[in-house]
């Protein structure tokens, strides 16, 4: 069956559609799934970003607090909390 197909002419043109055929679909599907890992690893970046100007902006928060209760107290009397 298979010496039939290499040696036959057409059977062999339509085989080799067929493999041509089936490359390019992995080619695609190989293609479509870098597009989503791309896109997830984009996602996660963002999501860092995202967490670490957050955590900056906590830290700046903690730079600028009162020492003591005192000067909380201070900075609540003159509204400047």
């Amino acid at each position: 069956m298979i010496g039939w197909l290499l040696t036959n002419g057409p059977a062999r043109k339509v085989l080799g559609l067929i493999l041509t055929a089936a490359a390019i679909l992995l080619f695609l599907f190989n293609l479509r799934r870098v597009g989503e890992r791309a896109g997830r690893a984009a996602e996660r970046l963002d999501a860092q970003e995202r967490n670490d100007a957050i955590h900056r902006q906590m830290l700046d928060a903690a730079a600028r607090r009162p020492p003591d209760r005192d000067a909380l107290a201070n900075r609540l009397r003159d509204g400047r909390f």
